[in-house]
């Protein structure tokens, strides 16, 4: 009975935005995610760029020679972007402190996507415990939304160039926090994504040997394959469905696959902490377990914790409580 009513819960959840996703069709966009792809006017090219890119330890780099300029503001601080898209307010990063008393614990809290607001709760959890929060705004979301627009269509969309511009985007904003938190001399830096927000958190944790403890909610392999399976996304895959194959849009979005980082995830040095829903629609546990298997095989420091709860649900109690025992853990037992 429980999870009978865990499921339709769940589903009106989904259903809530249905009616203001739009399919709009497949557009390339090469040239939004990759150097000199001016020519590129197929999917087959299109997928060469991806896969140099994924081949490439230096798509996620920051400009390491050029220091950010940070302005705090009690608890919100603000810095441009090192990726400077025609949408003006998402060339600022806002991001809002929760500070731990005398904590030198941090976490970098990355969103779902379409989040409307902060994760006070959560932040207010963390506090509690010692652990100094910041949640980031991603692209397209909150402060740096783009005017007019319904949802963030431009985070995550069949544009395939503009997700990974948007997702690149996203990590190395993340990476300038780190170094900002690395400057304000916090010992310890740990990194926590919901959904979309675990692909951004894992991907700098890949690439950022600052990062220690990456706590992934709600999160799978393949982007691309989340994307043409999950509930959330139909609209996404109405527009690609046709143009493109669900092996193309994988190969296309390779730089984005979890999977494919799973070597550097699994270095000696870095905590994984994995929570998945055993009745997500949105995120299918398939999609979620080929991922474990593949940083199992690699040796990653990894603790798994798998909830009888779907997607949505994982915010409500006893659940969310689980998982935020898991991160608190995972942070302070280091």
């Amino acid at each position: 009975m429980l999870h009978s009513l865990l499921d339709r819960w769940d589903e009106k959840k989904a259903a809530r935005s249905d009616a203001i996703k739009r399919a709009t069709g497949l557009r390339l966009d090469a040239t939004l995610a990759f150097e000199g792809a001016d020519d590129v006017t197929t999917i087959e090219g299109f997928i060469q760029h991806a896969t140099l890119a994924a081949k490439n330890p230096g798509f996620f780099d920051q400009e390491i020679d050029t220091v950010t300029e940070v302005d705090r503001n009690d608890q919100w601080i603000t810095f441009p972007s090192q990726v400077v898209t025609p949408t003006p307010e998402n060339n600022t990063v806002v991001a809002k402190i929760s500070d731990g008393e005398q904590s030198r614990k941090a976490v970098i809290l990355f969103h779902h996507w379409n989040a409307k607001s902060r994760y006070d709760q959560i932040a207010k959890y963390f506090t509690r415990r010692e652990i100094a929060v910041i949640e980031m705004a991603m692209p397209y979301h909150h402060e740096r939304s783009r005017p007019g627009s319904d949802y963030a269509d431009h985070m995550l969309s069949p544009s395939l160039g503009r997700t990974l511009q948007s997702v690149r985007q996203a990590v190395l904003d993340g990476r300038q926090i780190v170094r900002w938190l690395e400057r304000e001399g916090y010992d310890e830096i740990s990194v926590l994504g919901m959904s979309l927000g675990s692909w951004v958190a894992g991907l700098l944790a890949a690439h950022d040997p600052a990062v220690k403890n990456a706590a992934l909610f709600l999160t799978a392999d393949s982007l691309a394959e989340m994307c043409w399976t999950g509930r959330a996304t139909r609209h996404i895959r109405e527009s690609l469905e046709g143009a493109i194959s669900l092996s193309e849009f994988r190969q296309a979005w390779l730089p984005l696959d979890l999977g494919h980082h799973a070597e550097s995830l699994s270095r000696n040095d870095l905590h994984l902490q994995l929570v998945l829903g055993k009745r997500d629609t949105v995120v299918l546990p398939t999609l979620s377990h080929r991922l474990t298997e593949t940083l199992t095989s690699h040796g990653a420091n990894l603790d798994v914790l798998s909830l009888n709860c779907g997607h949505y649900s994982l915010t409500l109690p006893p659940y969310i409580l689980w998982a935020g025992r898991a991160v608190t853990q995972l942070i302070n037992d280091r």
